[in-house]
This record gives C-alpha cells, structure tokens and sequence, in this order.
C-alpha cells in the first residue's frame, strides 16, 4: 500500500481556513493546487450538484478552444484576469500549439493562484513572454497599467482579454454592490482597436428545470461557506458585457456550442444530454472601433 503524501505548505498569506472559488475549481479540474478545506467543500458541492464537474471541465475546454481560435486569426497577445490556479491546458501552452511568440500576462486576486502562476512560469515558461501579478478586477485602471509594466505586453498592439468564469464571482464595491459589468466597460474602453474580449459566465436562465433548484442550492453553498459569493446573471446581461464589440460566431452560445471543432486531440471527451445542461454562457468579441 502506498503512503499518502503529506501536505505542503501554503504560500504565505494565503487563507487555508475557508475555502476558495479559485481552489475549488481547481480542484474540480482534478488540479493540485488546493488544500483539504477546498477538497470538503468541492466534495460537499458535487454530492449535491455531480454534474458540476462536467461543466467546470466544459469551461476549461472553451477556454482552450478561444486561444487556438483566436492564435489562428493572428493574436500574439492574451491578458488572462481571474486566471485562478495553474492546472493542465494554461493559456500560453495552448496558445504556444500555434504561435510559440505568443505573450500571456495571467492575473488573479488569490495569493496562492499567483504564487503558483510564478511557480509555473518559473519552470516552464519565458519571461520574455509570460508574467503573472496579482491585481483586482475591480481596479482596471490599475490592473491594465501593472500588466503594461511586466513589459510583455505591448499596448499598442490588439490584446485578447480573457474573463472566463470570473465575473460570475461577486465583484462588491463600497457600497456593497457588484462592480463587474461597470469595470467591464473600463476594460473595453482601455483595450487598442482589433483586441478581442472572451467571457463565460453561469447562468440560471435557459437551463434544463432540473438544474434551477441545483443552481440556487450551489449559489446558497458558495455565500455561505466560501471566501466568495456568487451571482448567476441572465443571458441578457452576459450579452451587454460585450457592449458594441462585433460578437464573432457562432454568437454567445452554450459552452460545448463554441467551435468544437477547436477542441485539442487530447481533450477528455464530454457529453451532457443538451448544451444547455453546460449551464455556463460564452462568446468572444472584437472591438473594430
């Protein structure tokens, strides 16, 4: 029998004492860069909703999918906000498939999803041509000019902003209400002209009946238990994210729905009884203006 291995220690400054969204869905993708508190709450979540981790695994693989579509039509440069822990199929390997001058800068607000970005990096990747800072979504003024000084990025070139599963964590300013949609806006204000701007988003409209009470019970178990609540948006409002970008197709869709056929040789194969059964909403726009 073989001897389970011992934990490691946390990055310092990290919160091992209440889950973390971040962690969670780490865990999910069947990653390593998470804590026993992150695996009881992942587990607690998937006795009541299984399902969940075909959809988050669906969302990785539209992940993927949107940097090989996106390399293919020549974007040599990706700012990857709520990046969350590093796990199988980053950002700049998939992007590397085509483009191997491909410059990511990743970005995430959880001390232990940044530390190990850098630790990634560190062993795999070109400083040259990747980075990883912690910084807020909700600060996109400075979020933007942090990512400018790694010196990977350069602003007068098109950017592919990646938001993927992050705005559907709530976004709280000081008065308490969700500030995605509003620094949004900023960030597509402050994208050059021919950037690209790529969301996935849950949402609780459209879905099959029998997932409407899993969603109010997953969303209850996250404002209650983890370091951060949960909003599910309608489709609408996932739509006027993009603002007046021209929305490339096949529009926004269902997760399994956006270009399949982008889906990597060794993706693991997964089905749900409908594309709505994903739950999660996406698309991909391009601001010409």
């Amino acid at each position: 029998m073989s001897e389970s291995k011992p934990e490691r220690t946390p990055p310092a400054g990290v919160d091992t004492t209440r889950p973390s969204v971040a962690r969670v869905y780490d865990y999910y993708l069947d990653g390593t860069a998470n804590w026993p508190i992150d695996r009881e709450f992942g587990n607690r979540v998937l006795e009541q909703f299984p399902l969940l981790k075909s959809i988050a695994l669906a969302n990785r693989l539209f992940l993927n999918r949107v940097v090989r579509h996106l390399t293919k039509l020549g974007v040599r440069q990706f700012l990857d906000i709520g990046a969350g822990v590093p796990t199988a199929g980053n950002t700049h390997q998939v992007a590397a498939e085509t483009a191997a001058d491909t410059r990511v800068v990743y970005v995430d607000n959880d001390p232990m999803a940044v530390a190990h970005g850098k630790m990634l990096l560190d062993e795999q990747g070109d400083p040259r041509l990747h980075a990883v800072i912690e910084g807020d979504l909700r600060a996109p003024d400075e979020l933007w000019q942090k990512a400018i000084a790694t010196g990977v990025l350069d602003p007068g070139e098109p950017v592919a902003l990646l938001l993927i599963a992050v705005l559907h964590v709530h976004q709280p300013g000081p008065d308490g209400q969700d500030m995605g949609a509003q620094a949004v806006g900023r960030y597509r204000e402050l994208l050059p002209p021919g950037s690209f701007l790529a969301i996935s988003h849950i949402t609780d409209e459209g879905v099959p009946d029998e997932l409407g009470p899993k969603l109010v019970e997953l969303k209850r178990m996250y404002d209650t238990s983890s370091s951060s609540n949960v909003i599910w948006r309608p489709r609408a409002e996932i739509d006027a994210l993009f603002g007046g970008f021209e929305i490339l197709p096949p529009g926004t869709v269902w997760t399994p729905e956006w270009h399949p056929e982008e889906t990597g040789p060794n993706a693991r194969p997964i089905t749900f009884d409908s594309p709505s059964h994903a739950a999660i909403w996406v698309g991909v726009g391009k601001k010409t203006g």
